[in-house]
């Protein structure tokens, strides 16, 4: 018997499968691009080297109990002296079906592991749209965003201690 088989007996059962925290990925899709290329046919012809600004954010929310849809949002831009040669704009996002995790495990999953599944993906198509614009493909680096996450974490609890200091009433003299 296939283990799909003994998952579904073991729900059946109800032998505790059921409660088995879990989290995955169904789909990924491009919600949104856009590129621009506003100075064609111009920007072909400059020479000086361009600077590549890339920012990213990540998005999530809930669509059903136990689905919610993680956005990655991803813009680049390239400006060259003569102006931007450049701009793509692109929305990439996943249904992540989570069941039984806690709070912490849920935020952890949208936030830091499913960016991170979702990033080679996108950035692929980030790469084709700057090619397909008529320019060099962008290989993005690649974002730790787990570390990210961590250190979020970890800036929001230093802000709440600092907060909690700042709200306690000062001492006696």
């Amino acid at each position: 018997m296939s283990d799909e088989g003994n998952v579904i007996s073991d729900l059946k059962l109800g032998n505790g499968a059921d409660r088995v925290p879990s989290a995955g990925i169904i789909t990924q899709y491009v919600k949104d691009l856009s590129v621009e290329n506003p100075n064609a046919p111009q920007c072909f012809q400059w020479q000086d080297a361009p600077n590549v600004d890339v920012q990213f954010n990540i998005g999530a929310r809930q669509i059903e109990t136990d689905i919610h849809e993680v956005e990655l949002k991803i813009t680049c831009g390239a400006k060259h002296e003569g102006g931007t040669a450049y701009v793509i704009d692109l929305s990439y996002c996943a249904l992540v079906g989570m069941r039984n995790l806690d709070e912490g495990q849920a935020h952890a999953f949208l936030f830091a592991e499913a960016p991170r599944i979702l990033f080679p993906f996108a950035r692929r198509v980030v790469s084709d749209a700057v090619r397909d614009a008529g320019f060099a493909p962008l290989m993005l680096e690649p974002i730790d965003f787990n570390g990210l996450y961590i250190q979020q974490i970890q800036a929001q609890q230093a802000q709440a201690e600092a907060d909690a200091v700042q709200g306690e009433p000062m001492g006696n003299a």
